[in-house]
């Protein structure tokens, strides 16, 4: 699907550089659904007539455009608009993917490819304040968003807590709302830890990205009310469909530390 990208006049006499405003006008179509997600983007020329800047301006626009995940280049096929990247909830509301997506009106799924009661590690045992080689269950899910693979995640729970978890189906519903559910299991509060990886040759199979390409790895630490840890996972996002959303609340600093901060700035 492609077309003319709609009529948008440049302010030369702006301080906002030309590149910016291309990138300011074209983001505004994507947002306001003018260009929907599988748009093919004009050639550069025609870009270059549409918005009567050079062919640099343009350029730089797109690379931008394709680093922010708007839109994505495929060799000898054109330029085209991304789909938009799935807002998930990092750090203010302790709820699991399932509910996340659900809640923002996805329709999510799960195909789990391990279920198993297996020995912990050192680092898992460390996780779970457990010792090495106790029994837990270890469970791999590729986890998909409206038909779409988005993260692969591998959970580790304390075997004696809930063994029968084991021969749970977790294809289409909440770990977390069946073990509030059928064993009383409320999780109050969490840790979690972000960075970004790469793709290995099997994530990016299981995730359909290119070998190398960029995921969010997210590892987590769930305790119960109590303080006792009970689950510990890691999960692999796609880095060109996710996006993780908190939100930030300014604490007011004490007086004596308030002061000695505007000394500073006034020094």
């Amino acid at each position: 699907m492609s077309s003319a990208i709609p009529t948008h006049t440049i302010d030369r006499k702006s301080f906002i550089p030309l590149y910016i405003q291309v990138i300011d006008s074209i983001s505004e179509y994507i947002e306001n659904n003018q260009l929907p997600p599988g748009f093919q983007l004009p050639g550069e020329a025609e870009l270059c007539r549409s918005y009567d800047v050079s062919r640099t301006v343009i350029r730089q626009a797109l690379q931008e455009l394709e680093y922010k995940g708007l839109i994505y280049r495929e060799k000898g096929r054109g330029t085209f608009v991304a789909k938009p990247k799935i807002h998930e909830s990092l750090f203010q509301e302790l709820t699991g993917f399932y509910q996340d997506m659900v809640a923002k009106g996805h329709r999510p799924r799960s195909d789990v490819l391990k279920q198993e009661k297996v020995n912990a590690n050192k680092k898992i045992s460390a996780y779970l304040g457990l010792e090495v080689n106790d029994p837990i269950i270890q469970i791999d899910r590729l986890r998909y968003v409206n038909h779409e693979p988005i993260v692969l995640v591998t959970t580790y729970l304390p075997y004696h807590l809930c063994p029968e978890l084991l021969d749970v189906d977790l294809e289409n519903q909440s770990l977390y709302a069946y073990l509030e559910r059928e064993h009383g299991i409320q999780i109050a509060r969490g840790k979690r830890f972000l960075e970004a990886v790469i793709a290995n040759q099997l994530e990016a199979e299981l995730l359909k990205v290119d070998l190398g390409s960029p995921l969010i790895l997210l590892n987590s630490v769930s305790y119960l009310p109590d303080g006792t840890p009970i689950e510990y996972f890691h999960a692999l996002h796609r880095g060109d469909r996710s996006r993780f959303e908190t939100e930030l609340i300014r604490v007011k600093q004490p007086g004596e530390l308030a002061q000695k901060i505007l000394d500073a700035s006034n020094s």
